[in-house]
C-alpha cells in the first residue's frame, strides 16, 4: 500500500512539474489572479478525472482508436498556436500586470481557456491516462493507493503553481519580468504545438 502510495506521488509529480501549456496558463493566471481559485479547482477535477480513468483501464482503450488521438493531435496544435501568438502579442506590451488585471477577460473565459488546453491537449491522455494508467497496473489490488498518490501530487502542484505565482505577483508583474514571462510562454507553446504536429500518435 504504502510503496504504490509512494510510487503514484512521484510519477505524478515528475510527470505534471514539466513545463507544458497548462502549467505556462496556470501560470499567467496566478499572477492576474482573477479566476483562479476556479483554474485551479478545473485543473485538479480535471487530473484526478483522467487518473481514475487511466487506473480503471481507459488508457488500453484510447490507445486502440489512433483516429480519434489523430484528431485530438491536430485540435490541440492549432489550439497550442493560438494561445502561443496572443502571448507573444501580450509580450509587446509596455505595462506590468496587476491583480486582477486583464478586465477584458471573465472568469468564464479563463476557465474556457484552460479547460481548452487541459482537455484537447494529448499530451495529457498520454501522460495521465496511458502512462500513469499502465504504471498503476504493477500494483494490482494496490493500483487505487497509487491513483491516490499522483491524485495528490496533483493537488499539491497546482495549489503552490498557481496561489504560488498570486504571492509573486508583485514580482512577476513587473513590465520587463512580465514582458520576458509572456514572451517565453509564448515560444513555448508554439514549439510544443510543432512537436505535437509531428508527434506519431496512432497505434
Amino acid at each position: 500500500m504504502t510503496s504504490a502510495l509512494l510510487a503514484g506521488l512521484g510519477l505524478g509529480l515528475s510527470l505534471i512539474v514539466a513545463i507544458g501549456a497548462q502549467n505556462a496558463y496556470v501560470l499567467q493566471v496566478g499572477v492576474r489572479g482573477r479566476g483562479l481559485g476556479a483554474v485551479v479547482a478545473v485543473c485538479i477535477a480535471s487530473d484526478v478525472a483522467l487518473i481514475l480513468a487511466g487506473v480503471a483501464g481507459l488508457g488500453a482503450a484510447v490507445s486502440g482508436r489512433p483516429l480519434l488521438m489523430e484528431v485530438v493531435k491536430w485540435a490541440g496544435a492549432v489550439v497550442l498556436v493560438g494561445y502561443g501568438l496572443r502571448s507573444l502579442w501580450s509580450a509587446r506590451r509596455s505595462e506590468g500586470l496587476v491583480a486582477g488585471g486583464d478586465g477584458a477577460a471573465s472568469v468564464a473565459a479563463v476557465v474556457t481557456g484552460v479547460l481548452v488546453l487541459t482537455w484537447l491537449n494529448p499530451h495529457v491522455y498520454l501522460d495521465t491516462v496511458l502512462l500513469l494508467g499502465s504504471a498503476s497496473t504493477r500494483y494490482g489490488a494496490d493500483r487505487w493507493w497509487f491513483a491516490l498518490g499522483a491524485v495528490v501530487a496533483s493537488v499539491a502542484w497546482f495549489c503552490l503553481l498557481g496561489f504560488g505565482a498570486r504571492r509573486l505577483s508583485g514580482v512577476l508583474g513587473r513590465p520587463g519580468v512580465w514582458r520576458a514571462i509572456n514572451l517565453a510562454i509564448g515560444l513555448l507553446l508554439l514549439v510544443l504545438a510543432a512537436r505535437l504536429a509531428t508527434m506519431p500518435l496512432g497505434g
